[in-house]
């Protein structure tokens, strides 16, 4: 703990009203939300290409970010630092009885459903309200793909999924029927609704063998942005203007850089 205290101690001089830094005396709960969730994706990014070292520096700035809105918190006599872990340690302890207490389960799907199940009795008893609705609890600042599946989860838990992902491929095939329809139609607001209808399904067929389409699209991306860099090197040292090049060439460029990978 010797290390954490330290760090408390950094942020509090950090925030000190006369001697600490003018931009850390600034800020305010919303000012820093959106560096949490920056920090959040460097934690991830780091993961992805498996760069533990990066890892271990991006994790010290998240912790930071969970330092600093304690130190917020304290200042305006709401919770401290100390609060926090005391909360969230309570919370694991009870939302794992089969850990910490006499109840058994066999397996992780087990505990998933009976993580929610938990978590849905803690929102009613939070809220004293009965008609909680079980996709509750999911935040809207999510990426809309990752609160896709959540939701899906969610109501997969009380019996609202396909049996398998034979149902979830028909269920694309007639999602891009609509899209197809939508397109012809020229209608810009319901071809939006539909590919968003598409992408759910997606989404969901992902979900089906346990794929992360956040990190499926990432590395999409990656694989994108590697390709079409190769394009790039091929012209220049061919002396061509992409600006200028014709579909084909870059067509085949493309997929000169597939084969070479």
């Amino acid at each position: 703990m010797g290390n954490i205290k330290k760090l408390l101690k950094i942020m509090e001089a950090l925030r000190h009203p006369e001697d600490g830094c003018p931009w850390d005396r600034e800020q305010t709960f919303s000012t820093i939300a959106p560096y949490t969730i920056e920090e959040s994706y460097e934690v991830a990014d780091a993961i992805h290409r498996n760069d533990i070292e990066e890892l271990k520096y991006e994790l010290g700035d998240l912790l930071f970010q969970v330092v600093f809105h304690s130190q917020i918190a304290k200042e305006q006599d709401h919770f401290n630092f100390n609060d926090v872990v005391e909360a969230v340690c309570e919370k694991m302890e009870r939302r794992h009885p089969h850990v910490f207490s006499d109840s058994k389960i066999e397996s992780a799907k087990e505990q998933a459903k009976a993580w929610e199940q938990i978590k849905t009795e803690e929102r009613l008893k939070k809220s004293g309200d009965k008609t909680t609705s079980v996709l509750e609890g999911i935040s809207m600042r999510m990426p809309a793909m990752s609160r896709a599946i959540k939701l899906q989860k969610k109501a997969a838990n009380v019996g609202f999924d396909w049996p398998d992902h034979i149902g979830v491929i028909e269920k694309i095939r007639e999602e891009l029927d609509e899209v197809i329809v939508e397109i012809e139609a020229g209608d810009q607001q319901k071809l939006t609704a539909e590919i968003g209808d598409m992408l759910f399904v997606i989404a969901n067929l992902a979900r089906k063998f346990n794929i992360d389409p956040e990190s499926a699209v990432t590395s999409t991306n990656a694989k994108f942005e590697r390709r079409f860099k190769s394009i790039e090197n091929e012209l220049r040292s061919s002396g061509i203007d992409i600006n200028s090049a014709e579909l084909q060439l870059l067509d085949d460029l493309w997929n000169k850089a597939k084969e070479q990978e």
